[in-house]
């Protein structure tokens, strides 16, 4: 139907023009380089977020997927905010968790605090595989922000990174299913839980 069509054309012309990639799954190098809890992240300019929407009440159910962005763009936590919580009912309660391959910057911890005063049907849970400049005062005092709007932030565990692995990493062809963890994942995830605990004290 050519007025469907035109329909979409308009609303794709409305998009705005960065780059967004949204799915289900996503290729397993990916997740290895992505999502490594390396203390030092070069080269990891992209925000992968996996989520997860949980809804309470008579109409429980849930859905998932996953957004990455390129930093100078739009972030991953902007874009799940632009097009996946307009699809929730405002009348029913949620439980978002995230999954993400680094922390919130203070643009974005900035608009979730905005976002969950806004929306209180929504419970947000973030799990986050690196500190994002956690050094920077400014960064501390949004993670603070966060923690008093009510969102739970945490260092994911290793049994977390295989959560990921096994629900939203591709399993590409003749490749173990099973989830190998890196020589320092453990080490790693106390040393950022350390950190965490620290700026949130």
């Amino acid at each position: 139907n050519a007025e469907a069509s035109e329909e979409k054309k308009k609303e794709l012309e409305k998009l705005p023009p960065f780059e967004i990639v949204r799915g289900e799954r996503f290729p397993a190098f990916f997740f290895k380089f992505q999502f490594r809890n390396v203390e030092y992240s070069s080269g990891r300019n992209k925000t992968f977020l996996c989520y997860v929407v949980e809804t309470q009440g008579k109409e429980s159910g849930s859905f998932r997927g996953y957004l990455e962005d390129e930093h100078a763009a739009a972030h991953a936590e902007d874009a799940f905010f632009n097009n996946i919580l307009p699809t929730c009912d405002p009348n029913l309660r949620y439980n978002v968790t995230w999954y993400v391959s680094s922390s919130p910057c203070v643009p974005c911890a900035d608009r979730i605090v905005q976002i969950l005063q806004k929306n209180k049907n929504l419970r947000l849970s973030i799990l986050v595989s690196r500190l994002f400049m956690w050094e920077e005062p400014e960064m501390q005092a949004a993670l603070k922000k966060l923690k008093t709007s009510g969102c739970k932030l945490k260092i994911m565990k290793p049994q977390d990174f295989e959560y990921i692995w096994l629900n939203f990493a591709e399993q590409e062809e003749g490749e173990a299913k099973a989830f190998e963890p890196w020589e320092d994942i453990q080490e790693n995830s106390l040393y950022y839980e350390e950190k965490l605990s620290e700026v949130l004290h």
